[in-house]
């Protein structure tokens, strides 16, 4: 029992160091530092464990998304006004595409790094994040096809066009100033 136990901790801090040797490498030297070998050659493992651990390189990203999604997820279920409940759905919906893209911003490489390493598992989150957008939309105007809105909305925001975004020199500031105006028509008293 006291060997399963050492086990489980030892595999906690290895799932753990390895996500960070990830998160690290994607955060300073981007998407083509992130092998599973050197990744498993920093965190001090074998190739194997991270292989069992994650299956794979999407796997890995899919743990390092998921990681990265959790807090803000949390916030827009549940946390304070105007992401989380309280607010208007149009005020949460303004908040909720200013804090994706804020979260984007803060950890691209990991954002980008899962939309090209697991499309699978970018469509999960992006599967939670629609789900939540439909409610809003469908709030704000009943009328209006939510799920074709959120998909649109999702889109426009997505890493790919954010690379773009950023590529041409649009910080953070003028992704929320764009992002705003486009949800001007919805957002606003009709």
């Amino acid at each position: 029992m006291a060997d399963e136990r050492t086990e489980r901790c030892d595999a906690a801090a290895n799932r753990e160091r390895i996500l960070d040797v990830a998160r690290q490498l994607l955060r300073n030297e981007g998407l083509a530092a992130t092998s599973i070998d050197r990744i498993a050659a920093e965190a001090g493992v074998g190739k194997g464990t991270v292989f069992r651990r994650f299956g794979d390189r999407a796997g890995l990203t899919a743990a390092l998304l998921d990681e990265h999604m959790r807090a803000f997820q949390d916030a827009f279920l549940s946390g304070p006004p105007p992401l989380g409940p309280g607010a208007t759905a149009r005020e949460r919906l303004q908040a909720f595409i200013d804090g994706l893209l804020a979260l984007l911003d803060e950890d691209f490489e990991i954002a980008l790094a899962a939309a090209d390493a697991a499309p699978a598992t970018g469509a999960l989150v992006a599967g939670a994040l629609a789900l939540h957008l439909r409610t809003l939309i469908s709030h704000i105007d009943s009328g209006l096809d939510a799920p074709l809105v959120a998909d649109l909305l999702l889109g426009a925001i997505s890493p790919p066009v954010i690379a773009r975004a950023r590529a041409r020199g649009a910080d953070l500031h003028a992704q929320q100033t764009a992002a705003r105006a486009l949800l001007c028509g919805l957002t606003s008293e009709r």
